[in-house]
């Protein structure tokens, strides 16, 4: 897949592009699929400040009584479920490794059960080998142990990169990955956000030209990389850095505005 600087793609509220990339949209053929954090929430310097507004909870209620609609996220799904609200939606926790469908969809899927054990372990380590480091929160996934560094002093940072990699170095089992201000342990599998989205996809008997994907985060590139210029993959981003997007916004108040016009351009499900 080709990467192109995120500040050089179309704008997607722009009239021309947005006209193009609603044709589906019009048509009813969309599934839609959207990060939390950075996406449908600004970003925050703790994970348990990042509300959603009432006005998006309104409309992702209202498209998800149209297509299907599931949050892709790093957050746990219990928490990521608890902060949006709505059983209308599915929602594919840990980065993928947890996925549960709307109620009475029956869709579920933990792919990496057998990792529990060991990120057990690797929490108690990279809790005591951060211990005196100010600023940064651990924080415990069901499969993933995230160290935030947002509030962490610029010079104590590579520090928590550090530790996390020597921690990482003692279970083959798991692999490093990196998101905004946060480094994390996962499990060790050829599984992420995109190979979740084409999960769910087959599951639920679509295809990938009928995506719509928005993200934000460096996670969110495993998505866009998947779908390989199929459907539509929209980074957000006022920052420029290398992405497989196809097209941009700035914010996720522009996101809401999309969101908006997505349900106005919807047809109702049949």
């Amino acid at each position: 897949m080709a990467r192109h600087a995120a500040l050089d793609l179309p704008w997607a509220l722009d009239p021309e592009q947005l006209d193009r990339w609603l044709v589906p949209v019009r048509a009813g053929s969309v599934m839609l699929f959207l990060d939390y954090d950075g996406t449908l929430t600004p970003i925050v310097e703790r994970p348990e400040q990042a509300r959603l507004a009432e006005s998006t909870r309104a409309l992702l209620a209202d498209l998800a009584a149209r297509c299907a609609v599931t949050i892709v996220t790093g957050r746990d799904v219990t928490v990521v479920q608890r902060f949006v609200g709505l059983d209308t939606l599915g929602y594919a926790g840990s980065h993928g490794f947890d996925i549960v469908g709307p109620s009475g969809s029956g869709l579920r899927r933990e792919v990496a059960r057998d990792c529990l054990p060991v990120l057990d372990r690797a929490e108690a380590l990279l809790r005591s080998a951060l211990d005196d480091v100010e600023g940064v929160l651990v924080e415990r996934k069901r499969f993933s142990v995230a160290s935030h560094v947002r509030r962490v002093a610029p010079a104590d940072r590579p520090r928590v990169e550090a530790a996390v990699a020597g921690v990482a170095s003692g279970f083959p089992e798991l692999r490093r990955g990196q998101g905004k201000a946060v480094h994390e342990l996962r499990p060790n599998l050829l599984w992420d956000k995109g190979a979740a989205v084409s999960w769910l996809v087959r599951r639920m008997g679509g295809d990938l030209d009928a995506v719509v994907y928005f993200g934000d985060d460096l996670t969110d590139e495993d998505a866009f990389a998947r779908l390989d210029g199929a459907g539509t993959a929209i980074v957000v981003t006022a920052e420029d850095r290398p992405t497989s997007a196809r097209l941009r916004l700035n914010d996720p108040e522009e996101v809401g505005v999309v969101l908006g016009r997505m349900l106005t351009a919807m047809p109702a499900r049949r």
